[in-house]
Order: C-alpha cells, then structure tokens, then sequence
C-alpha cells in the first residue's frame, strides 16, 4: 500500500511539473511579446517626440524655411497640388498655375 502511494504521488508530481512547465513557457512567451510591443512603441513614440519638438507647428517650419534656405521653396496649398513628380535631383509639384 506505502509504494502504491508513492509511486501514485511520484507520478502526480511529474505530471504537475509538466503542466506548470508548459504553463511557464506559455507566460513566458506572453511576456516576451508584450516586451517587443513595448519597445516599438517606445521607438515610436521617440519618433513623434522627436518630430514634435523640431517640427511641431507651423511656425517653426517657416522659421526654419528662412534660416536655413534662400527663397528656395514656394509656398502651395494641399488642394492646388494635382500630380508630384520626383527627380533625382529636385521635386516638382504640378498645380494649376503651372499648367
């Protein structure tokens, strides 16, 4: 009757470690995923921080248009632009003043 008992406990045992090892592998890779989703969001959010303090308004941008370039660029409403057409070189926006 003892090794009856033992060996029945030993085997409960065995079949417990497996469950709670299969378990723990289960949580484990949950835990790696929601890492890893964590971290893109944190390169993420980086990028827009890092965008919204260098470029965040507007204003900024034309500030910036007349510290760094020389009359280089004209200004065009989003609804005037009809086709962008990109070089190598340089960009062109056709709207309908250029037509």
């Amino acid at each position: 009757m003892k090794k009856v008992i033992l060996i029945s406990s030993i085997f409960f045992l065995l079949v417990l470690t497996t469950f709670v090892k299969n378990e723990t592998k289960e949580i484990e890779k949950k835990i790696f995923l929601k890492k890893e989703n964590i971290r893109e969001l944190k390169e993420k959010h980086d990028l827009v921080l890092l965008d919204y303090n260098y470029l965040g308004s507007p204003k900024k941008l034309v500030k910036l248009q007349e510290e760094l370039f020389d009359d280089e660029f004209i200004n065009y409403r989003l609804d005037e632009i009809q086709k962008i057409i990109f070089f190598s070189d340089k960009v062109l926006f056709q709207t309908d003043n250029l037509k």
